[in-house]
């Protein structure tokens, strides 16, 4: 049995997707899929049952579960709003389940990569080095990011692991199976949203002397290949170490790159309007972000990730642009 937590959501029902196309359907989809439409991600996709994740979490259940046999898991179920304000939700749904689940994998000895987030390394004053010794100087700007960092450093202080676990740390993911998550949804859906809409894209003026309006930059990276690396790290003999990992491109884009890769994929002209900023955003707001991919490089040498061009136009052509805009097997 695989299981995918967070399996109807944007990165793990892709993580579905992937294991189908590998021939696997003998998968747990764990989630809670509540009233909003996320439940459309799982559509055309093949797994052997579905459980809702508080009674996943419970002992017995788990005890259950993994003494009939877990091969493999993906934990992608947590609150994933940058902006959320409880941070009691936060520590319960993201920091107690995922250790719970970690402990249990640690105990069966299965396989685990689990996710945490860019959003850990905050303003980016420490970089975005994946180095592990340098992970407790990170100082995440809010509640969100933070539990991901309370997770990464519990999970390197354990005395006992399972012999392969990953936490891979998120940088700006775009792609299919995105579009329940509402303000969450990548620029590139939301660019794409105003384009047809309106015939022009509205980005954020820039208030750092450094960074012209739009030139603020982003490491952005296409689901698919987020999601194609993580299984290749389960699934492929290599040499990299267990431990965390940043899953980015390790090149910086600007706002105002994906604004014209999106209408170039649209085969529209480019019109892009530049206006004020949040005054509550304007103190968090990161300028830059851009993910050292030296680990994974080392683990997956021959791994390469799309670029912002080549992500965007799969994105917009072949789902934004068409009636069935999941990814869902083929």
């Amino acid at each position: 049995m695989y299981i995918v937590t967070g399996g109807a959501g944007f990165i793990g029902s892709v993580v579905i997707k992937a294991l189908n196309e590998r021939g696997i359907e003998n998968i747990l989809v764990v989630d809670r899929l509540e009233k909003d439409e996320k439940w459309k991600n799982l559509r055309g996709l093949k797994f052997h049952e579905y459980l809702h994740a508080d009674e996943f979490i419970q002992p017995d259940m788990l005890n259950q579960i993994f003494d009939e046999g877990v091969t493999q898991v993906y934990h992608m179920g947590a609150c994933s709003s940058t902006t959320e304000t409880d941070v009691d939700y936060l520590m319960k749904n993201n920091v107690e389940y995922s250790k719970i689940l970690f402990s249990f994998c640690t105990g069966f000895d299965v396989p685990i990569c689990y996710a945490s987030s860019a959003a850990t390394y905050g303003a980016g004053e420490f970089g975005y080095n994946d180095n592990e010794g340098e992970i407790q100087k990170l100082q995440p700007l809010n509640p969100y990011g933070w539990s991901k960092q309370l997770v990464d450093e519990w999970a390197l202080a354990e005395d006992k692991k399972p012999s392969k676990w990953y936490g891979v740390k998120f940088f700006n993911v775009y792609g299919p199976n995105e579009y329940h998550k509402g303000s969450m949804r990548s620029v590139v859906v939301q660019a794409h949203k105003q384009i047809i809409e309106t015939g022009k894209v509205k980005l954020f003026k820039s208030y750092h002397a450094d960074y012209e309006d739009g030139g603020q930059l982003r490491d952005f990276v296409y689901v698919k290949d987020v999601v194609n690396a993580m299984v290749a790290l389960m699934f492929e003999s290599h040499n990299g170490p267990n431990g965390i990992y940043n899953l980015g491109t390790g090149k910086a884009r600007s706002f105002a790159d994906l604004a014209k890769a999106t209408f170039k994929a649209l085969g529209k002209n480019e019109n892009i309007e530049y206006i004020e900023m949040p005054d509550h955003l304007k103190g968090q707001y990161q300028y830059y972000t851009q993910a050292n991919m030296n680990k994974l490089s080392e683990a997956l040498p021959d791994f390469k990730f799309s670029s912002l061009e080549e992500g965007i136009k799969d994105y917009v052509q072949n789902y934004l642009e068409q009636a069935n805009i999941y990814a869902r097997t083929r």
